[in-house]
């Protein structure tokens, strides 16, 4: 099973977008997103190293509130 990881586009160059969460950063593809949808600043959810979606501000944070609760149950 992957989860995708609501992240924060930082920067875009061609089809890959800098992408930083909790202070990590990652490269993501931009190729499975319709040219110019995503713009610096935007959310966007990350799956095996792709960007599959648009995410509003209360999206990312419902799912980093699922994603600490996981977590939590794993380190119990």
């Amino acid at each position: 099973m992957c989860l995708g990881i609501p992240m924060r586009v930082k920067s875009i160059d061609g089809f890959v977008a800098i992408c930083e969460a909790r202070g990590q950063e990652r490269n993501a593809n931009l190729l499975m997103m319709a040219e110019g949808e995503i713009k610096v600043g935007d959310l966007v959810m990350i799956s095996l190293g792709n960007v599959i979606q648009k995410m509003t501000e209360q999206e990312a944070a419902l799912a980093w509130e699922m994603y600490d609760e996981i977590l939590q149950t794993l380190e119990s």
